[in-house]
């Protein structure tokens, strides 16, 4: 059992900024199954930051506060890159 709750960081996912929704929902639902248990942590972590940082980050107009966090903005950035 996963000490997840999927629900809570599904709805977590939907942003206020439309474009974010696009950019975070996709990667949710086809690669945090996929992401290790630190993975996951940095992905539920990232959620608790404000929209504007968020755009900021996966606009690439500023990094993200830690090496975990920058580096799941560039896994999502990725996977969006692949569609």
């Amino acid at each position: 059992m996963s000490k997840y709750n999927k629900l809570k960081i599904a709805w977590a996912c939907r942003r206020g900024m439309l474009e974010l929704d696009f950019m975070i929902m996709p990667f949710y639902q086809n690669c945090f199954d996929l992401l290790s248990e630190p993975q996951k942590a940095t992905f539920v972590e990232l959620l608790e930051y404000t929209d504007p940082e968020l755009f900021r980050w996966l606009m690439n107009q500023q990094t993200a506060p830690t090496a975990e966090l920058a580096a799941m903005v560039k896994r999502i950035q990725d996977h969006l890159a692949d569609k």
